[in-house]
């Protein structure tokens, strides 16, 4: 993924705290010799605090030849995207119709190493910290192998540890444009009010004083 100065994350904050609000992607592993890629759409539960997301698929699930073979996978997650009309781009200088159309949106790519959890204890770790992310004001039971009403299902599934080794988090909000032409895609944004329209426009005012400043390179933070 190309990120510009303009539109890397500014600190491990600015990426975390919109992770936060987002646990749906898709988890791309490489294929065996000779085949495609897998990318598998699924929900996930990020820790900050280990630095790690943990998920789960069903045993009869594709991929895990694959994932066996090489563990290092890429975690994605894409949200807040939003078509930008020419015109709304064009320079102060230039007719509306020379302006150049985009996509506004924020990516962020976790580059992890897959570790597999076949043991129903740990599995059951794994499937009680995603429901007390996704079900955390009550509805939920501990799961426990053998107890029910989840314990017998274990065996159906296999988890997910994916230990994170590298961040890349693009915010892509007309980050290089001038002040007016940044305030006029604002304007037009909330004119039209359509799907994604209200969190790009909270992006692109976020990140307005920001582009006054853009860092020099991409920061990625490697363990």
């Amino acid at each position: 993924m190309l990120i510009h100065p303009w539109d890397a994350a500014r600190d491990d904050s600015e990426w975390q705290t919109w992770l936060a609000a987002h646990d749906f992607g898709q988890l791309a592993v490489n294929g065996l010799p000779g085949q495609a890629p897998f990318v598998q759409p699924l929900h996930f539960a990020y820790d900050a605090g280990r630095d790690e997301a943990v998920t789960h698929l069903a045993r009869p699930n594709p991929m895990w030849a694959a994932l066996e073979a090489n563990p290092r996978v890429l975690l994605s997650v894409v949200d807040d995207y939003v078509f930008v009309p020419g015109p709304w781009q064009a320079a102060p200088e230039e007719p509306p119709e020379h302006g150049v159309p985009t996509s506004f949106y924020t990516a962020l790519q976790l580059h992890c190493t897959a570790h597999v959890v076949d043991d129903p204890a740990e599995k059951a770790d794994i499937l009680n910290r995603q429901l007390g992310h996704f079900q955390p004001d009550g509805g939920s039971v501990r799961v426990a192998p053998g107890e029910i009403p989840y314990g017998r299902q274990l065996s159906g599934i296999r988890g997910l540890r994916l230990e994170v080794t590298e961040v890349r988090a693009k915010f892509k909000y007309a980050g290089k444009r001038s002040p007016e032409v940044r305030d006029r895609i604002a304007g037009a944004l909330a004119q039209r009010g359509g799907p994604g329209d209200g969190a790009a426009l909270e992006h692109l005012e976020r990140r307005r004083t920001l582009a006054e400043d853009p860092p020099r390179t991409p920061p990625e933070r490697l363990t």
